[in-house]
């Protein structure tokens, strides 16, 4: 099931597979798999198991990363430093080679490798179980005093900082035009795609039959995976509920100096300051759309289909100060874009990937918002394992470990 850049040359008209391999693929087709949400954590799960050779639909009601969608936007990090958490060190490891695979084949790049640097000004076992388990898993990581960094990274104003880990292999994902791509080859390969906005299916029985979309159209088949980020609590409100919660995220844009090249992938790396626990983070200057400034902190909880999606000037002025203190360069910069999305984090931030406890077939996907984009290859990877029964459950992606009270412990 591991991706490559052949295997996802499929959906360019099958020219990467030999006619025996082809037979092959038609005959392992089996069962007829739904799943509902074309964000990244559904659109990966789709291909996984086409891949599987499973006939596959996939359903979203405003088209894959839409600008409502926990996976629309300009950009995502992609790193492994998750302190001693390795099972996320692990995820985002495996899941890179996929992203590049695919980078490899979109026309546009998707995976910018333009490094990542977190740093504190303190020096506390997050860092130091970062730099454990890379050590470990034989990552690339280096640790750097405020000094180092200052002199590495120029644009940053690193006064306070005690320690930072920087990531050479890691950098930046182009969010939209990834899952867009992932599904035109999910398509491509065979695969069905559909515009339609699914109705919440019954609570009870053993295991569901078709979904009913609001067209009055219904789709039957053998297996569903619900993975429609903000949306799966509206979706299942009495097994869900307030165990994942949408949350309102403002991003920012910021033009650079005219002419001035400090700020590019390659100079700039991606980063995120600790900030005394109170976390910003943001991203070069990618294909000259702004560099982009970001609060970690949740805002209120939104209902994604009514929250106002402008930008506060509360937020903003936040970010400029924010800005201001650490980009001294950007001081004044003019505001050239914004956004607003939401998180959709558990309530450990923890991912959700288990089965429905009354619908034995369904897959409940989701609770990625705040650090799952970088994991979308491998989530699709385990969710189409649990599915089809080739992998062993995860304890820490069970329901079970879901409760309605929030206090998030993955960062």
């Amino acid at each position: 099931m591991n991706v490559t850049r052949r295997s996802l040359l499929i959906g360019a008209g099958g020219a990467a597979v030999s006619p025996a391999a082809a037979r092959t693929y038609k005959r392992r087709m089996k069962d007829h798999v739904v799943v509902i949400g074309a964000g990244v954590f559904g659109a990966w799960t789709a291909h996984h198991m086409q891949q599987a050779g499973h006939q596959v639909t996939l359903i979203d009601a405003w088209g894959a990363a839409h600008s409502r969608a926990s996976s629309g936007g300009e950009s995502r990090l992609t790193r492994a430093g998750y302190g001693r958490d390795a099972i996320y060190t692990r995820m985002a490891t495996d899941s890179l080679p996929q992203w590049k695979a695919l980078s490899a084949i979109s026309g546009l790049p998707i995976f910018i490798n333009s490094g990542v640097v977190f740093f504190s000004d303190v020096e506390d076992d997050y860092f130091h179980g970062s730099i454990d388990v890379h050590r470990k898993l034989g990552l690339s990581i280096d640790a750097l005093n405020g000094a180092e960094l200052q002199k590495r990274f120029p644009m940053i104003d690193f006064t306070g900082v005690e320690i930072g880990l920087l990531e050479p292999a890691f950098g930046a994902l182009m969010a939209r035009r990834s899952v867009q791509t992932l599904v035109d080859r999910f398509v491509r390969g065979g695969g069905t795609f559909l515009k339609g906005s699914a109705k919440p299916p019954p609570n009870s029985g053993y295991a569901l039959r078709q979904v009913h979309l609001a067209s009055g159209e219904r789709i039957s088949a053998d297996r569903f995976v619900f993975a429609a980020g903000p949306w799966l609590p509206k979706l299942f409100p009495e097994v869900i509920g307030k165990r994942i919660l949408p949350t309102r995220q403002e991003v920012y844009y910021f033009a650079t100096p005219p002419g001035d090249r400090l700020y590019l992938p390659g100079t700039m790396p991606g980063w995120a300051d600790f900030n005394a626990g109170d976390i910003f983070y943001g991203f070069p200057d990618l294909e000259n759309r702004g560099v982009k400034f970001a609060h970690d902190q949740h805002g209120v909880p939104v209902d994604p289909d009514t929250q106002d999606r402008r930008p506060t000037e509360a937020a903003l002025a936040e970010i400029i100060a924010f800005r201001d203190r650490r980009f001294p360069g950007l001081r004044g910069a003019q505001l050239s874009g914004a956004e607003v999305c939401q998180y959709e984090n558990s309530s450990n931030g923890d991912f959700l990937i288990d089965f429905h406890p009354q619908l034995k077939n369904v897959l409940l996907v989701g609770g990625g918002s705040g650090h799952g984009f970088k994991h979308g290859p491998e989530v699709g990877r385990y969710a189409s394992g649990r599915l089809t029964g080739s992998v062993s459950a995860e304890p820490r992606f069970s329901l079970a470990t879901k409760s309605e009270t929030h206090h998030r412990e993955v960062h």
